[in-house]
């Protein structure tokens, strides 16, 4: 009989890494700063009623050009400089290790509203059965040209949908979109964990939780935002975003997975 499967699910920028992931590499190459930048974005958004994904996707291509070639290859190399927290580059093992341990099967997904390409240059890209992400599309001579994905923090639940039935193929709709009963879902809802760091992950952790599954809100200094989210009913817990051996957050997943564990066995006996 095939392991039951935990998915462990991630936002990106100060959930996996302390800031956006165009404030490292990115930002050193403008004639701008990191605040400059966004507010730039955000007054394009409200001035064109632009979805604000878009707008950063344009502002990107309009104000590195010149300065950046935007081949798939450059965007991955800015990747190689962003700064992720303390713990993340071998936490995917340790909890691949752990649910091994219990009988089951850990998958690592990334829903991120940042660039598939930055992340694909990072060093935890592998640790990741899937990336959603937004995505530009290439001409042929391989230099970007068109938003080809742009994943906003309503568009992000799709993905949770597509881990649970396990329609992974983000052009497949029919699939996604068939009516399968809960109990055939390739990953259940409860042995999801939805890993977020503010409102624009409200979404995905309110339909987490309230499927069975558990939402994780992480902080870096500030955690009143975080106990807003829990008071508000939208997550489970909170932590500082530590994901070192040994850490609260760590202890708190792997009492999840435990969790999970004897669902699965009592499910199991229910069954013979």
């Amino acid at each position: 009989m095939a392991k039951p499967i935990v998915a462990l699910m991630y936002d990106f920028d100060k959930t996996l890494s302390p800031k956006n992931m165009q404030d490292y590499g990115f930002m050193e190459g403008l004639d701008v700063d990191s605040k400059e930048f966004w507010e730039l974005c955000t007054k394009m958004t409200k001035k064109h009623q632009m979805d604000s994904i878009l707008s950063y996707m344009y502002m990107m291509l309009e104000m590195g050009r010149g300065k950046y070639m935007f081949r798939r290859e450059d965007f991955q190399k800015l990747g190689k400089s962003v700064k992720l927290f303390k713990g993340v580059t071998t936490w995917f093992d340790r909890m691949n290790e752990y649910c091994e341990s219990k009988g089951l099967k850990c998958e690592h997904y990334l829903i991120s509203s940042g660039l598939k390409e930055i992340i694909e240059g990072t060093e935890i890209a592998e640790k990741f059965k899937e990336i959603y992400a937004a995505e530009f599309l290439y001409d042929d001579a391989g230099v970007a040209k068109w938003p080809a994905m742009a994943v906003n923090y309503t568009s992000k639940t799709q993905f949770l949908y597509r881990i649970n039935k396990g329609v992974l193929d983000v052009t497949e709709q029919t699939g996604l979109n068939r009516y399968v009963p809960d109990d055939q879902r390739r990953v259940p809802f409860r042995n999801m964990v939805y890993f977020g760091d503010g409102d624009t992950d409200v979404p995905c952790m309110k339909l987490t939780k309230l499927n069975g599954g558990h939402s994780i809100v992480v902080y870096q200094k500030d955690k009143e935002e975080a106990e807003r989210l829990i008071s508000e009913n939208r997550a489970n817990f909170a932590f500082r975003a530590d994901y070192s051996k040994g850490s609260a957050l760590e202890k708190a997943v792997k009492a999840i997975i435990d969790q999970i564990a004897a669902t699965e066995a009592l499910k199991r006996m229910e069954h013979k």
